[in-house]
């Protein structure tokens, strides 16, 4: 793959699970995936044609009875070899882009009182996917003794002890902005 496109890995790494439609694709990234990575329709359906031409992904029966047309793909040889030598090349990309941050570096141009209130929307984001985490953790905990289910686990767990810190921040930075107001 001469482009290197993170999403491709993404769906090699869905498909290597099961067959998928790119729809299907979308719903398991904006479900599971959607803590750390992103992916729109725009990005996945173009890297569905890609692979496919590449001959990492294949077309496969579609097992769904309705008579609607669906494209249903899964991974081929080639695409479970890329997917591993991918997973095993110990190089990353781990960039982070949070608007929220963006503001608050240029948030000396505004009263503090919108500074707070941009945290406190964070904060509140964070407190709902933090809690939604617990009950993933809570759930995989359970099942440790399955394979696939230990790496979904320390996945969560990263995303449960990020989450916690986040918030934790969150109440330091409120209070030095209402602090300095006063």
């Amino acid at each position: 793959m001469a482009k290197d496109n993170k999403m491709n890995q993404v769906i090699l790494g869905l498909l290597n699970h099961e067959n998928l439609t790119g729809y299907e694709i979308k719903k398991r990234i904006d479900s599971s995936l959607h803590y750390f990575w992103k992916g729109s329709f725009g990005s996945i359906y173009p890297a569905l044609v890609s692979l496919e031409k590449q001959g990492m992904i294949t077309k496969v029966d579609n097992e769904d009875n309705s008579k609607r047309e669906r494209n249903v793909y899964g991974i081929t040889d080639a695409g479970r070899n890329y997917l591993i030598s991918w997973l095993v090349d110990s190089k990353t990309s781990n960039s982070l882009k949070y608007e929220m941050l963006l503001k608050l570096f240029f948030g000396g141009a505004v009263d503090n009182a919108v500074s707070v209130d941009t945290i406190t929307k964070f904060e509140n984001e964070i407190t709902e996917e933090l809690s939604v985490l617990k009950v993933y953790k809570e759930n995989l905990i359970k099942v440790l003794n399955e394979r696939e289910h230990v790496f979904y686990y320390l996945t969560v767990s990263f995303g449960v002890e990020t989450y916690e810190a986040y918030l934790r921040w969150c109440i330091e930075v409120k209070q030095i902005l209402l602090k300095e107001d006063n």
